[in-house]
């Protein structure tokens, strides 16, 4: 329940931080190293404009704009926390997101990825279970891109900077941050399209179902191969 509940407040802060993002972003859309950037400083990306129908507000206005990000900037990162408090009780984390090192031999890989290919995304021994592709993707997402995002978002803010100031040693100074933080940010929009994708392919109505009422029903699929056994010393 906790996992479900977070993850849909998720999706509503994450469509509304994406768009005030990039209504941040479109008034000034060139990303720099180091701790200053300005118009004629020379930017490593020249990002596009992004069009009226994805910012949020729908017209230019960056003071609203940043009042909805840093809104919901607040959301994720409490969000986030109890969703890591919620997984360590219910043991979300050890039980569905363990990754042991059997699951990255090459041979185990290789054979997830040719499973993924043919469209066949369950293990037919235990169905319910995550890949290894997915518990990668949702480690990646979980403890990397998002605290990556909620760290180098304080390091813009200047109150931030007089509270904390090695953040900006951290980050590299604060364009650097900006930098880390649109690519902290592509990641995970990255990751949304994939995910997307991979849902309808599974099957959408069961995958919403399950993530909605937490009922899922098992996929015919038909028998598969299975993988070479994980010895019980990697399990």
């Amino acid at each position: 329940m906790a996992t479900r509940i977070w993850h849909w407040v998720t999706v509503v802060t994450i469509m509304i931080m994406i768009g005030s993002g990039l209504t941040i972003l479109n008034a000034h859309p060139h990303l720099y190293w180091g701790a200053y950037g300005a118009n004629f400083d020379h930017a490593w990306l020249h990002t596009p404009r992004a069009p009226s129908w994805l910012t949020i507000p729908a017209g230019y206005n960056l003071a609203i704009a940043r009042r909805w990000h840093l809104l919901f900037a607040l959301v994720l990162a409490f969000g986030l926390l109890f969703f890591m408090i919620s997984s360590l009780i219910n043991r979300h984390f050890q039980k569905d997101l363990r990754i042991r090192l059997a699951e990255l031999s090459p041979a185990h890989l290789w054979f997830d990825l040719k499973e993924h290919l043919a469209f066949r995304f369950h293990d037919p021994n235990n169905p319910g279970a995550f890949n290894i592709f997915q518990k990668l993707s949702y480690a990646l997402t979980i403890f990397v891109l998002i605290p990556l995002m909620i760290l180098t978002g304080l390091t813009l803010s200047p109150g931030m900077n007089a509270a904390w100031p090695w953040l900006l040693d951290l980050f590299g100074g604060r364009q650097s941050a900006r930098s880390i933080h649109f690519i902290a940010a592509s990641g995970l929009v990255l990751f949304i399209i994939v995910h997307l994708v991979l849902v309808i392919l599974a099957g959408a109505w069961n995958e919403v179902r399950s993530m909605i009422t937490g009922r899922w029903t098992i996929p015919g699929d038909d028998p598969i191969p299975e993988p070479d056994p994980i010895p019980e010393d990697d399990q």
